[in-house]
């Protein structure tokens, strides 16, 4: 027992570390934790003491985390964020749980968020929290439970499912189509071009798809779909967008495909779930429900 309670230190005396380990100051810790600067001083003396080690570099101006001090504060970090989140589910009265997710910003919006009241209506007690995050991160630092990712199926330490596959094509606005003589691929390579940030080379490869060499000239540049696809309806140029991303404005016709076959990307979007989270009940709930709303492949 002795032994167990002193690897278990008080939650203050973690929280005064976390503050510290974060803000870089006594001074800013304190005023976060409404305590004075001694009560927290005295908070990491005793957390010292309790495990014999430095935690802190300190001198007359700056106090920063130790080698072990740098170690300790990341899982130090991880565990109150698992406490907070388990209050908030008592307190939320959510007996299932919470289910924290990354999304993609365009796929996120288009896609999934049309369907979400369903999965709402059908698992009340479970809590989304929803974060926006392009490309890989650290689940554990960023405490989350689950991502919908766009990529390949090789997310290190977590299980990728397959969600839907992207097929991507040559758009325009109608006003933009009808003022230029376009009829076959080659004809686009001599208009101006959007490009998506993340996907540098995605017009070469289209390009290389339809037996031609890509063009050189520049063109503007976009983080986002929704951005490239707004631009592209202002008639600024042609878009290589997502099918499963543009079907509104398909319907609504305010983009029209350009001359040229459509293309399967080597990459597609997976929902991507860390190995110690595979039986988290929230996630393995919205994974089922996922499943059933993703279109058969053709």
């Amino acid at each position: 027992m002795n032994v167990q309670r002193r690897l278990l230190p008080s939650i203050s005396a973690l929280a005064a570390f976390e503050a510290v380990a974060r803000l870089g100051t006594f001074t800013a810790a304190a005023r976060e934790l409404d305590l004075t600067q001694g009560a927290v001083s005295r908070q990491i003396r005793l957390l010292e003491g309790q495990f014999g080690r430095q935690l802190f570099l300190r001198d007359s101006r700056n106090v920063r985390l130790s080698t072990a001090g740098e170690i300790y504060a990341e899982a130090v970090r991880a565990a109150l964020g698992q406490l907070r989140d388990a209050a908030l589910g008592l307190m939320s009265n959510r007996h299932s749980g919470i289910l924290n997710l990354a999304i993609l910003p365009t796929f996120g919006t288009r896609w999934l968020m049309p369907l979400i009241p369903d999965f709402v209506e059908n698992n009340p007690d479970i809590t989304i929290n929803f974060v926006t995050r392009i490309g890989r991160f650290d689940f554990s630092r960023e405490r989350l439970d689950a991502a919908i990712h766009y990529g390949l199926p090789d997310w290190p330490g977590a299980d990728s499912t397959l969600l839907v596959r992207e097929t991507v094509l040559p758009v325009v606005s109608p006003e933009f189509l009808a003022g230029r003589a376009i009829a076959t691929p080659a004809d686009i390579g001599r208009l101006p071009l959007l490009h998506m940030a993340t996907r540098p080379g995605a017009w070469t490869e289209w390009f290389e798809h339809q037996g031609l060499g890509a063009p050189t000239g520049p063109g503007m540049q976009f983080e986002q779909f929704g951005t490239a696809s707004q631009a592209c309806m202002a008639g600024l140029g042609v878009a290589l967008l997502p099918q499963v991303l543009i079907s509104g404005e398909f319907q609504r016709g305010q983009l029209v495909p350009a001359p040229g076959r459509p293309m399967q990307s080597r990459s597609a979007y997976y929902l991507v779930v860390p190995h110690d989270k595979r039986g988290h009940p929230p996630v393995a709930s919205f994974r089922d429900w996922l499943l059933s709303h993703v279109p058969p492949e053709k």
